[in-house]
């Protein structure tokens, strides 16, 4: 191949045949530094979230499966409770929106398992960009989804019965109660979707859960388990939670059997949401970094 000489604006290379090295004042720099926290967080979370919104099936699964579970203890085990002062179901939607906590879940560990078997972890990889951030923006995506399914429960709840009878702040605070609640447990299930590797074994695997949600005082009070049971019924935090969001929608605790103020049930459970979150959230991006 002949040399050859091409000339541009701002350089002149010449020779193909690498006898020549480039005559340039121009210095090429490869790009320092990486993307914002937040910007990281939030361009996950988006993605995440428009994902579940183009999946359709997700939205009607996760809006199904809650009412229909909602209807059963309503009308099937419901007829069999009498709780005192206030109607079974003003007892059991405030549990029950809690505990689909943990129903939702099972989305959020299959699908961080199935962006693990499509490569989309190790793309992000590649990127300069925090770990942390990646892994958050996840999280803070399943809790807007969250927010969606808890909205849905509660206002099938009112279709079958159920009434706040505290204030309207009490009842906006018992649903970021909720909330913060499904912030801090989609960690865990974060951390069970790494380590699962599939979307089946990480539903499997958000399984082990559930028992949470019915060794608690959700469904039934705590006095009507067998004794060795309800130590462990009482320092968990489903009921931790329980307690405080129904303390909030029934305005006095008292009606919900509990003896101390709502103040404390709350504190208790904010308490547990920031364990749960200070545990989990460290493994999760040890584990992503891993992975």
């Amino acid at each position: 191949m002949s040399a050859t000489t091409v000339d541009m604006t701002e350089f002149e290379l010449t020779d193909f045949n690498g006898d020549h090295d480039f005559d340039s004042d121009i210095h090429i720099v490869a790009p320092q530094g990486s993307a914002g926290f937040v910007a990281t967080m939030l361009s996950v979370a988006g993605r995440t979230l428009r994902k579940f919104v183009r999946s359709p099936q997700l939205i009607v699964l996760g809006t199904v499966q809650g009412a229909m579970f909602l209807l059963i203890f309503r009308y099937v085990f419901g007829g069999n409770m009498q709780p005192g002062e206030v109607p079974y179901v003003d007892l059991l939607v405030p549990g029950f929106v809690v505990g689909s906590v943990l129903f939702g879940g099972m989305m959020t560990a299959a699908g961080v398992a199935e962006d693990m078997e499509q490569g989309f972890f190790d793309r992000l990889r590649s990127l300069p960009v925090s770990r942390t951030a990646l892994v958050a923006g996840r999280a803070v995506a399943d809790t807007g989804v969250l927010a969606w399914t808890l909205a849905v429960t509660a206002g099938v709840g009112f279709l079958v019965g159920f009434r706040i009878h505290g204030s309207p702040t009490e009842a906006l605070a018992a649903f970021g109660l909720c909330l913060i609640f499904g912030f801090a447990f989609v960690w865990l299930f974060v951390v069970m979707g790494l380590v699962a590797g599939t979307a089946q074994g990480a539903q499997g695997m958000s399984m082990l859960v559930f028992p949470l949600t019915f060794v608690s005082s959700a469904y039934v009070p705590v006095g009507s388990m067998p004794g060795w049971m309800q130590p462990i019924a009482n320092n968990q935090p489903v009921t931790a939670m329980v307690n405080a969001v129904r303390s909030l929608v029934l305005g006095d605790p008292s009606l919900a059997g509990l003896s101390r103020s709502t103040g404390h049930y709350v504190v208790v459970a904010l308490a547990w949401s920031l364990g749960l979150v200070l545990v989990f959230a460290p493994i999760a991006v040890a584990r992503y970094r891993r992975s």
